[in-house]
């Protein structure tokens, strides 16, 4: 599972996740606690982080960037049309 990148959906309690590789396929679909996304970002190799803007992601940010990751944060308009129901 070779994860080039990783979106993650913030959420109060629990994050989904979604992991794709080089070439666009989806490899992961996950829900975890906010916790345990820090130390699931631990075990992956660097890669793009990208995660909605929001007043909490700067702190994850920050913890997964000196982990070695890429991070990409984008606004909360442009976030709408990945949204799957």
């Amino acid at each position: 599972m070779a994860i080039a990148i990783l979106g993650i959906d913030l959420g109060k309690n629990s994050c989904s996740l979604v992991g794709q590789d080089a070439t666009g396929r989806v490899v992961l679909r996950r829900r975890m606690r906010r916790e345990t996304v820090m130390t699931f970002g631990a075990t992956l190799p660097a890669c793009i982080i990208a995660m909605e803007a929001c007043c909490g992601v700067h702190h994850m940010g920050r913890a997964l960037a000196a982990q070695g990751h890429t991070i990409r944060l984008m606004s909360p308009e442009y976030v709408r049309p990945y949204v799957k129901a």
